[in-house]
């Protein structure tokens, strides 16, 4: 079987999750896509890449291996919507995010699959969530679930015109201490990048689920555009120069938030 994740243990109260890094469609499966659903174009590209300074910060780093056109692990098990009345993907994605079918004409997933993917990727990474969190918090007062995420900058049929280039979400403050949050953004705004903090990404379900200030964990998210550190066409090639002006403020943001959670 493929592996479903990757884990880097660190001892700082930082867990980083990556649930949509991963590109793999397993073998048994292939033939069920169709060949625009192969491209795995809606990936959060090259994030391992961009945030290979998560050693240095002492953090704990989960990353996912397999496709969110497979399951998307930031979805609840139910499959329902996180933004009711918004266009939005499922648990078990039917299109791409410009509409493509993801599957070839009269391929179904039965009840069975659901339960097998949800089983065999859905569960242990979220498992692993939760274990980690748990680690760390027996070890510390306060914890940052760090959510790292990217996107097309536009996307006509999720969003209207162009996203800001950093997208903060803490749904709308319940799932991280105030202090956290403004830490990062603060760091954003003396950037030279565009921000918004619960504009139209307020926290996937991983943000919403673990994030409980109340009992010391504090998860924000950040949902990028991709254009500021990549080519959003395929084959999505890194651009190192732009890469390279934004990681210092990747780095600092994630710091501060850090910082701040260990004030608390």
């Amino acid at each position: 079987m493929e592996e479903i994740f990757s884990v880097s243990r660190g001892e700082a109260p930082l867990l980083i999750s990556v649930p949509h890094l991963g590109s793999i469609i397993p073998g048994r499966l292939q033939s069920d896509y169709t060949d625009i659903a192969l491209t795995v174009a809606d990936t959060d590209w090259h994030l391992d890449r961009l945030y290979n300074f998560a050693s240095e910060l002492g953090a704990t780093v989960l990353q996912a291996q397999v496709s969110r056109y497979v399951i998307d692990l930031n979805r609840p098990p139910s499959d329902e919507s996180l933004y009711p009345g918004q266009t939005t993907t499922g648990l078990f994605p039917q299109q791409t995010f410009r509409g493509e079918p993801i599957y070839r004409e009269g391929r179904v997933l039965d009840a069975a699959e659901k339960a097998r993917r949800l089983n065999d990727y859905w569960h242990p990474y979220h498992n692993a969530i939760e274990h980690e969190l748990g680690r760390l918090r027996d070890q510390h007062g306060n914890v940052l679930l760090w959510e790292a995420h990217s996107i097309a900058s536009v996307l006509p049929r999720l969003f209207d015109g162009k996203l800001p280039d950093l997208n903060f979400g803490t749904q709308d403050g319940r799932t991280a201490n105030e202090a956290v949050l403004r830490a990062a953004t603060d760091v954003a705004g003396e950037s030279s990048y565009t921000w918004i903090a619960n504009g139209r990404f307020k926290g996937g379900y991983i943000t919403r689920r673990f994030g409980a200030p109340q009992n010391g964990i504090h998860a924000l998210q950040l949902e990028m555009c991709q254009s500021i550190y990549m080519n959003e066409s395929h084959p999505f090639n890194y651009e190192p120069r732009r890469a390279s002006v934004l990681q210092p403020t990747l780095r600092a943001m994630v710091g501060a938030a850090l910082s701040a959670v260990s004030q608390l």
